[in-house]
C-alpha cells in the first residue's frame, strides 16, 4: 500500500509522505503487562484541506467522510489491532488508501428514462382503485 515516499491510492492518486502525520500511543483494552508499557497504536493525522489530491477527489472526500474531519480539516485515523507499530501503522494508511479510493472515481450521471406507456396505464389504474376504496370510507347517512 505505501510506498518509502507516499501512499499509493490509484495510478494517478498518491499522498506524499509529509503530507501524513504520525503519533504512536498506548493501545487501550485488554493484553496484559505489554499493552500498559509499549506505545503500538498509531495515530494518523493527513489534513484533507490542504493535501495534494486533486480538487474534485477532494470535494467527494469532505462530502462522504465530512463528519470524521476535525475543524482544520484533518482526518484523524487510529490503528490498534496489531500488537506492533509496523503492523498498525500499514493498517491506517491502508485505511485511508481505501477511504481515498472510494471516492477517487467520480459517480455516474443518472440518465433519466421516459416511463413506458404500460407502466403509466398501471400507475393510473392502482391510483383509482385506491381512491374507489377510499371513497367507499366515507360517513354512513341515515337512509342508507
Amino acid at each position: 500500500m505505501s510506498n518509502r515516499d507516499h501512499v499509493f491510492v490509484t495510478e494517478t492518486i498518491q499522498i506524499p509522505e509529509w503530507e501524513l502525520s504520525e503519533r504512536f500511543i498506548r493501545a487501550s483494552g485488554p493484553g496484559g503487562q505489554n499493552v500498559n508499557k509499549v506505545s503500538t497504536a498509531v495515530q494518523l493525522r493527513w489534513n484533507v484541506v490542504a493535501s495534494s489530491i486533486p480538487a474534485a477527489v477532494k470535494a467527494r472526500f469532505r462530502r462522504r467522510y465530512g463528519a470524521r474531519l476535525t475543524q482544520e480539516g484533518e482526518l484523524i485515523l487510529e490503528a490498534k489491532d496489531h500488537r506492533s507499530q509496523g503492523l498498525n501503522r500499514e493498517a491506517a494508511r491502508k485505511r485511508l488508501a481505501d477511504m481515498v479510493r472510494t471516492v477517487a472515481e467520480a459517480p455516474r450521471k443518472r440518465i433519466r428514462t421516459k416511463p413506458t406507456r404500460a407502466s403509466v396505464r398501471r400507475r393510473l389504474e392502482s391510483k383509482k382503485q385506491r381512491g374507489a376504496v377510499k371513497s367507499l370510507r366515507g360517513k354512513v347517512s341515515k337512509d342508507e
